[in-house]
């Protein structure tokens, strides 16, 4: 027997049971109005001779407001696509619907017996989509009967199915270095799961225990941040249909004390940068691009040569998000550079032995290489504990320019031009990292207490 070259359309009503709509809560009732509803099918690939799932048919069903309407609108699409589908309908070419209205049903497939009267000037066909207006069509005032095989039941992927695609859609939307940290989660995450199982067992309750158990084993920051990531993974599940809800997001966040790295002051940070410059040029010139240009210290890990315009004074840093983030370099950092035209462009502004060197390992272990090294080289000489790093110097040049722009101007004007500065992306970021840091402090208010 010939097969057809069609699947029989479907409905796809927001991601839910149709069929269990009354049982369904008023918010997941509103929750799967609030998605697309649409026909769905599958034509015949003249070349590959498989069946190759077609655009989505939605028409105007997504203006209509109750489940009843949007039901009774694309059930009577559905019909109308099919009538037409076993008439010839090809929806990769263009058709004579004409020719297709006439056609004898003995001509047609024969795959279904079933047979609507449709008047085909009612019929508008592009030549790849289907619109219908309801008016058009004769609708039952009562309600309809949907035959259930009419009905898409959102197709359940097991747990590793699920979180896979989850992660492959990720790993292009975030940076290499954050993606690490994120996957790491998620698979600790997964070894505590039966991955063949449903990803619709993953309860607010099993994720709640698996986050109870990071919060014994190290701390609420910890836990937040996995939290975080679930929610951020299940999200992608969310927008894809593939889950009806996020639950990572009625998890509540717990109160954490966040560790930030403390400021230096000016006699530590003198000291620091003349002992360096004694003990350690390399270092020191990068704690200075931390310190002047606001660097994250992996950001700088990451520079190679070719970054660093001395002519345009100016830094190019490529990230995941943004193609190139550019900033400029101040005066005060670039008496300090080397000579980069004997280099290779190509090649790292920092690495263990010197400058402009190959150097292939992971962002996070540069890091932790500088890191480790200032801990050698500076805070054992000066006894420092571990409330003081690299990033403290951040901290430090940052509340510096300030308090120094805030001589002449007013906090709003200040802070706006700090933003160009340190790279904040928001006013709001910008004000809680100036708290955090005790930027702003009040003057002697001692004549009020007098």
């Amino acid at each position: 027997m010939k097969q057809k070259d069609f699947t029989a359309p479907k409905i796809f009503t927001g991601g839910v049971n149709i069929l269990l709509w009354n049982q369904l809560s008023e918010s997941e009732k509103a929750k799967a109005l609030s998605k697309s509803w649409y026909i769905y099918y599958s034509f015949r690939d003249a070349e590959t001779g498989k069946l190759k799932r077609m655009p989505n048919i939605k028409g105007n069903v997504n203006k209509l407001k109750t489940k009843k309407e949007r039901v009774e609108y694309l059930n009577a699409m559905c019909v109308a696509l099919e009538f037409l589908l076993e008439k010839g309908f090809n929806p990769n070419i263009t058709n004579n619907i004409e020719e297709l209205l006439n056609k004898k049903q003995s001509e047609a497939s024969k795959g279904n017996n079933t047979s609507i009267a449709i008047p085909k000037e009612n019929i508008a066909i592009p030549s790849k989509t289907i619109a219908i207006p309801t008016e058009n069509i004769a609708i039952p005032s009562k309600i309809i009967a949907i035959p259930k095989e009419n009905i898409a039941i959102p197709e359940i992927l097991s747990i590793k199915e699920a979180f896979e695609f989850a992660l492959n859609l990720k790993k292009n939307t975030i940076r290499d270095t954050s993606y690490k940290n994120f996957e790491l989660r998620i698979r600790k995450f997964r070894k505590s799961l039966d991955e063949n199982k449903p990803i619709t067992d993953i309860t607010k309750k099993v994720m709640n225990d698996y986050l109870n158990e990071v919060l014994i084993n190290s701390s609420a920051r910890n836990r937040n941040n996995t939290r975080a990531d679930f929610s951020s993974l299940f999200q992608v599940l969310e927008d894809n249909e593939i889950i009806a809800d996020n639950i990572a997001k009625k998890i509540n966040v717990l109160k954490s004390n966040p560790e930030r790295n403390k400021t230096y002051t000016s006699e530590m940070q003198k000291d620091i940068y003349s002992f360096l410059e004694k003990n350690d040029q390399i270092l020191l010139l990068f704690i200075k691009f931390v310190s002047y240009n606001f660097l994250r210290p992996i950001e700088v890990c990451e520079l190679k040569i070719k970054d660093i315009d001395l002519i345009g004074k100016r830094i190019y840093l490529r990230t995941k998000n943004k193609a190139v983030k550019i900033k400029i370099i101040p005066e005060i950092l670039m008496d300090d550079l080397p000579d980069l035209s004997k280099y290779n462009p190509d090649s790292f502004l920092f690495t263990p032995s010197g400058f402009g060197q190959d150097w292939i390992t992971e962002p996070n272990n540069k890091r932790d290489y500088f890191s480790k090294r200032f801990k050698e080289v500076v805070k054992t000489h000066f006894n420092l504990n571990k409330d003081y790093g690299m990033y403290s110097f951040r901290h430090t040049f940052i509340t510096k320019l300030y308090r120094e722009m805030r001589k002449t101007s007013s906090q709003f004007e200040t802070k706006s031009k700090l933003m160009l500065v340190t790279g904040h992306s928001t006013m709001t970021a910008l004000e809680k990292y100036l708290r955090d840091i005790d930027a702003e402090l009040p003057e002697d208010y001692s004549n009020l207490l007098r």
